[in-house]
C-alpha cells in the first residue's frame, strides 16, 4: 500500500525530526527483524549520536545481530534482544522498518510506545509520526544528515569515527557496494565524505561482500542445486525448506545470501527466495528485481514492503511449494 494513503500520523520535516531527537528522554531504538547492515548501522550510529548528547539510549531487535555484522556493535552493546535489556524507555524510535510486520514481535509489544519512524522505503505501512525519504539509498543517509545537523547546531562537539563507519557500512550494503539502481549522485557524495573521514572502506566491503563462512558457502551451493526458473528464465527462485537447513546444520544467518543465486543468473529479471525457518507453515520471502518490475508491490500484498528493486515479506502456506506458487501467482497478477 502506498504511504500517501495513511494520514493518522504526522509526516515530520527534517528540522522537526532533529528537534525531537534532541529531547532528553530515555530512548529505545528498534529496527526490523533479520536485521541487515542498514538497520543495524543506522540504529547504532544514532545511538552514538544521542549518547553524545547525554541521552540514555539502547538498541533492540527481535533477532540478534548476525555474526558477520557484529563488527559494528562490538564494544558498544552486547545483546540486542529486548528481554536481555533493562530498558525503562520513555520513547521508542524505529529505523529502517517500513511496516509493522518487519518489526516482528517488537511491534506487538511496543506499538503503543513508538513515537517516531525513520525510514527510506517507498512503500509500507506508516505506524508512527515519521520522517521517510524514499530518495535516500539507505536509512543511514538520513542519519548522516542528522549527524551533520547536530554538529552544525552545536548539539555535539564532533562526529565520532564509529558513526562514520556504521553509516558507510549501511550505505554500501544497501547499494550492493554502489552497484544497485538506488545509488544516486548524492550517495557517492556521502561516500566521499565518509572516506575523507577515515573509514576503512576496503575492510568494510571485504566483510560485507567477500568474507563468507563455510556454512554460508554450503548454503549457496544447496541453493544453486534448488534453483528453479519460470517464463523461459525471466523469473528465478530458490526454495529452501527447513529439512535442508536442518540436514546441513545451517542457521538462518547462513541463508542470508541465497537470494544472490537466482538474482545472478543471466537473463533473470525477477528473483526471489523462499525460506522455511522452522518445521511450520511459515515462510520468509526475499525478492530482487533486475528490471523495472516493482517487487515491493508483490511483497506489500503479503504485509511486507521495501524498494522497487529489493523487498521482503512473510507468508503462511501449507508447504514451501505452495508458498513458491503464491509468489509466482502474485507476480503474474502484477506483471501486466
Amino acid at each position: 500500500m502506498d504511504l500517501m494513503s495513511y494520514t493518522n500520523f504526522k509526516a515530520l520535516s527534517f528540522e522537526e525530526l532533529c528537534q525531537r531527537l534532541c529531547e532528553n528522554k530515555n530512548t529505545l531504538l528498534i529496527y526490523h527483524s533479520r536485521p541487515d547492515a542498514d538497520a543495524i548501522g543506522s540504529a547504532f550510529a544514532l545511538r552514538e549520536l544521542l549518547s553524545m548528547m547525554g541521552i540514555n539510549t539502547i538498541c533492540a531487535c527481535s533477532d540478534e545481530v548476525p555474526d558477520r555484522l557484529t563488527f559494528m556493535t562490538e564494544d558498544v552493546q552486547g545483546s540486542a534482544l529486548l528481554d536481555d535489556l533493562a530498558t525503562g524507555h520513555e520513547r521508542v524510535i524505529s529505523l529502517d522498518s517500513a511496516s509493522p510486520a518487519q518489526l516482528g514481535e517488537l511491534f506487538d509489544r511496543l506499538h503503543k510506545d513508538i513515537d517516531i519512524m525513520i525510514d527510506h522505503h517507498a512503500k509500507g505501512t506508516v505506524y508512527a509520526d515519521n520522517y521517510i525519504r524514499p530518495d535516500a539509498s539507505a536509512t543511514a543517509e538520513i542519519i548522516f544528515d542528522v549527524a551533520e545537523w547536530l554538529l552544525e547546531n552545536g548539539k555535539i562537539p564532533y562526529i565520532p569515527h564509529k558513526v562514520y563507519s556504521c553509516i558507510y557500512t549501511a550505505i554500501s550494503s544497501d547499494t550492493g557496494c554502489f552497484k544497485y539502481a538506488n545509488t544516486t549522485p548524492r550517495t557517492h557524495m556521502y561516500a566521499a565524505k565518509l572516506i575523507e573521514a577515515g573509514v576503512d572502506t576496503a575492510d568494510v566491503n571485504h566483510r560485507l561482500f567477500e568474507a563468507k563462512t563455510l556454512k554460508q558457502i554450503k548454503a549457496e551451493g544447496e541453493a544453486a542445486r534448488r534453483l528453479s526458473v519460470y517464463e523461459k528464465g525471466r523469473i528465478a527462485c530458490v526454495s529452501f525448506p527447513y529439512s535442508a537447513k536442518f540436514s546441513l546444520g545451517l542457521s538462518d544467518q547462513n541463508l542470508e545470501t541465497i537470494i544472490d543465486i537466482p538474482r545472478s543468473l543471466a537473463g533473470v529479471e525477477i528473483a526471489f527466495s523462499v525460506r522455511q525457518p522452522e518445521d511450520k507453515g511459515f515462510f520468509r520471502v526475499s525478492m530482487r528485481s533486475n528490471s523495472d518490475f516493482d517487487v515491493s508491490a508483490v511483497c506489500s500484498l503479503f504485509g511486507g514492503g521495501g524498494h522497487a528493486r529489493a523487498a521482503g515479506c512473510s507468508i503462511e502456506a501449507r508447504g514451501i511449494d505452495e508458498a513458491e506458487k503464491m509468489i509466482i501467482s502474485a507476480i503474474s497478477k502484477l506483471d501486466k
